[in-house]
């Protein structure tokens, strides 16, 4: 993943080359709305394994300033679904509750390379959270099930790019690698009868991100539509006591894990 961060600093530090030639390809004000659908796959190696569909909304404001030309945007998402677990150690269970939510506010600046084509390099501070609530269930083996929080702090580094077409078409696209800040993963085992909840500290781990953005412009607003692909790799946590009635009883982490989201996104703006 170093290799990732330094093409995105060299495009970063190339783009200064470019000057500004026409502000007429970017709004100064937009506003987003917009659904989304995906394919979620989260996996610990050797361990076990969810999959689902998740439905969510997002929403976002931009502002291009044209001279200088710098970019502020602020964006929030959210999405929720059910998950099928597996594992072949503690068995089936289907229809996990799952829901996410996502923050983030990011700073660029616009290159115009030409009348129809526009790089903005960015970076910023992002929050992710997903709460997977098998809490009172069970698994095909009588394995009880319990609520998982976890919490990502993180730094998006990335590129976005836009190009006009013809007829009010407009073509675009993004990459994105997330510097992981830190996280902290709650695991309710006091759903389980007679323990404590652990709380357990990561500190190692990325994120990619990808989408292209097809966009037809209107007299009042904008149709968007975008595929995109999320993905996190997140390294074994510190390890905690596990407590069960009130005893110290060995300690408990969570393991290497990674997850896979792939979907579309439809929204209008304005």
């Amino acid at each position: 993943m170093k290799s990732m961060v330094i093409i995105l600093c060299v495009v970063f530090l190339m783009s200064f080359y470019f000057s500004p030639v026409s502000a007429e390809l970017l709004k100064k004000h937009t506003a987003e709305v917009g659904v989304e659908v995906s394919h979620i796959t989260y996996e610990e190696p050797g361990v076990m394994e969810d999959k689902g569909m998740m439905y969510g909304v997002s929403g976002s404001y931009t502002y291009h300033h044209p001279e200088p030309t710098f970019m502020l945007k602020g964006e929030g998402k959210f999405s929720c679904g059910q998950v099928d677990y597996s594992s072949s150690n503690t068995g089936d269970m289907d229809n996990v509750d799952d829901f996410m939510l996502e923050y983030r506010g990011l700073g660029g600046y616009d290159f115009f390379i030409s009348q129809t084509f526009v790089i903005t390099p960015y970076t910023g501070i992002g929050y992710r959270y997903l709460n997977d609530d098998s809490g009172g269930m069970t698994t095909t083996t009588g394995a009880w099930g319990y609520e998982r929080e976890s919490n990502y702090f993180y730094s998006p580094i990335g590129i976005e790019v836009i190009t006009d077409l013809e007829n009010g078409w407009s073509l675009g696209g993004m990459i994105e690698y997330d510097l992981f800040w830190a996280g902290k993963q709650k695991s309710h085992l006091s759903d389980v009868v007679s323990y404590s909840d652990l709380e357990n500290d990561q500190d190692s781990g990325y994120g990619i991100k990808g989408s292209v953005r097809i966009q037809k412009k209107n007299a009042d607003i904008d149709i968007v539509i975008e595929p995109f692909i999320r993905y996190w790799a997140i390294e074994k946590s510190n390890e905690s006591d596990l407590i069960y009635e009130d005893v110290i009883i060995g300690y408990g982490y969570e393991p290497e894990n990674d997850s896979v989201e792939i979907g579309f996104k439809l929204a209008i703006n304005f």
